[in-house]
């Protein structure tokens, strides 16, 4: 399978090579004005050839689908100059807030398919929601679900959805690398170390998490078997509520998604 990705960055290499591990006969075709971020994806799904191109029209001349991997703000200059209206490409868009009807505008084609993965691809850990709509083949959907499949965990949303999916776990990696280093920085402010403070509040996430995942329970049946009565959590949950934490984090993750929102009118 050829494939294709205009742009090259963090997001196209994380998939790239996740394609590139599951799929040993994957071909790729890629465009960006970056010679660092060329070089960085050839490394990454070696030995599998990659062919570097000058024009973005040569990727989707060449490749059986195409991967928009490009910053929402740069998405319509990159775009501008390509023609798509044969069809012939499965179009993959991962840029935020730019939505299907806009993309098919440019390249005069509806055969897209819009997914918002997160950070967490690229380890291979990610969440990545995949917005098909009625005019998208069972083919063309299962096709996108097994190339994103290999860096993560997939969902299927509306596209009138992917603005929240950017405001929760797009921008939500990031709210949680706060909540960590807040956590670290609460230990050491009473007395641990810097490499203690840290290697309890990593795991101690980590656990929590493989919790809710592992054993099916609530939030609230798990946060009930930590908290007694008088006791330690129950003191530290009541000066959360008190500092507003629960409608801090629902505002975080709404101020992001109206972001993506403005992203996509932009």
């Amino acid at each position: 399978m050829k494939i294709g990705f205009i742009g090259s960055g963090r997001m196209a290499q994380a998939l790239g090579s996740g394609i590139a591990r599951n799929f040993q006969s994957a071909e790729f075709v890629i465009s960006d004005p970056s010679a660092e971020a060329l070089q960085k994806f050839k490394e990454l799904v070696s030995p599998q050839p990659v062919v570097a191109v000058e024009y973005n029209q040569s990727v989707f001349d060449q490749s059986e689908v195409v991967f928009i991997a490009v910053k929402p703000q740069y998405l319509e200059v990159a775009l501008g100059a390509v023609d798509a209206s044969n069809d012939e490409q499965l179009v993959i868009s991962v840029a935020a807030g730019f939505t299907k009807q806009r993309i098919s505008s440019l390249l005069q084609t509806s055969r897209i398919v819009r997914v918002m993965p997160n950070t967490p691809c690229l380890i291979g850990k990610g969440i990545v929601a995949i917005a098909p709509d009625e005019t998208i083949s069972q083919q063309d959907v299962d096709t996108t679900k097994q190339l994103i499949a290999t860096v993560g965990q997939t969902v299927l949303v509306q596209e009138t959805q992917l603005d929240a999916v950017t405001g929760l776990s797009g921008s939500g990696p990031a709210f949680v690398y706060r909540f960590i280093e807040s956590l670290i920085a609460g230990g050491v402010a009473q007395g641990l170390t810097q490499e203690t403070a840290t290697q309890l509040t990593v795991q101690t996430v980590l656990g929590a998490a493989s919790m809710v995942t592992e054993t099916g329970q609530s939030c609230q049946e798990l946060i009930d078997q930590v908290t007694s009565p008088g006791g330690t959590t129950l003191a530290g949950l009541a000066e959360l509520k008190r500092q507003n934490f629960g409608e801090t984090v629902m505002a975080a993750v709404s101020q992001a998604t109206a972001r993506s929102v403005e992203l996509g009118k932009a």
